[in-house]
């Protein structure tokens, strides 16, 4: 098996239920976790994500396979009655099929039918950021609100739409807010020019001021301090991203209406000066608009396996 990061502290509680199989695939890792019927993360751990081979589809789905295999050894009075496991890029859900991803390298792939022939169980299968948003509903900041459109705002920017309870999925496309235009801006990663995650990610805010100073920040937060300590540069570059969010919240709000919108990653860690500053920019920007909510994300970086789990349950 390759080598592991346990984590000494799993999720919270998803609470009693059947125990579940879950496993959150991600460009660097994989987050897994066998879930018991009290809903406890058994040996929560990442794991790097295999890349290599010409079959990527086949190869994460032999890991995960592995993966499975030593947590059930491990915990042989567990039996699991469902698997739950979620991906990035565009997903069609409903077909059970990865449609693309870049950074994991295949196109229309049958993972959900792929991964139940290899387990011989149930099998959830979604979009990463889709599932995380839906935990956060079920779970974390988005409790109570049906209508929310979830943002994490890390390396890139990527989102999700919840309408009446339920994720709006389009096929797999719906969603794609850090890819949204919001004028005529940098060249993103994607192809495009002007997208929300080019200005406003973590990554293109300390990527565009190191760029520009020649000198490498420790992360977005540390662009926003020496902005706040009279670098003028950082201050440029940290106003510009939150003129960009802010457009970008106003026309989600515009056009969606959501009560709340969540927001996580790391730059959801910056406080005050994200959420503050966009509580009241939006405000001024809109005007018979409802306001939504900005709400930081509870569940974090646990949002898409808690989900998976979740989603796991429901077939079991």
């Amino acid at each position: 098996m390759s080598t592991s990061e346990i984590s000494a502290a799993g999720p919270a509680s998803i609470g009693a239920g059947a125990p579940v199989l879950a496993f959150d695939v991600g460009g660097t890792d994989i987050k897994s976790a066998l879930f018991d019927a009290d809903g406890t993360a058994l040996d929560l751990r990442r794991t790097p994500t295999p890349h290599s081979g010409e079959d990527t589809a086949g190869t994460l789905i032999h890991e995960l396979g592995v993966l499975a295999d030593d947590l059930r050894s491990r915990h042989p009075l567990v039996v699991p009655e469902a698997l739950g496991f979620v991906v990035p890029g565009i997903v069609d859900a409903d077909a059970g099929v990865g449609v693309f991803a870049s950074n994991l390298g295949w196109r229309d792939a049958p993972l959900r039918a792929l991964a139940q022939a290899r387990f011989e169980l149930p099998v959830a299968f979604d979009h990463d950021v889709r599932t995380a948003s839906w935990a956060e509903h079920r779970l974390g900041g988005a409790r109570g609100h049906a209508n929310v459109v979830v943002l994490i705002i890390g390396t890139g920017i990527a989102g999700a739409i919840l309408v009446d309870g339920r994720p709006y999925t389009a096929g797999g496309f719906a969603g794609e807010i850090g890819h949204s235009p919001i004028g005529d801006g940098p060249m993103c990663a994607c192809g495009a020019r002007g997208c929300l995650e080019a200005v406003a990610s973590a990554g293109a805010i300390a990527r565009r001021y190191a760029d520009e100073t020649g000198s490498e920040p420790n992360g977005a937060r540390d662009v926003i301090a020496r902005g706040r300590a009279g670098d003028r540069v950082a201050a440029r570059i940290w106003e510009e991203a939150l003129q960009a969010l802010t457009l970008s919240l106003a026309q989600l709000t515009a056009v969606l209406a959501p009560d709340a919108i969540v927001i996580g990653g790391g730059l959801s860690r910056a406080g005050g000066a994200l959420f503050d500053e966009l509580r009241r920019r939006l405000a001024e920007r809109l005007s018979f608009h409802r306001i939504p909510e900005l709400i930081p994300a509870q569940l974090q970086g646990d949002a898409g396996l808690i989900g998976a789990a979740l989603r796991a349950r429901e077939l079991a």
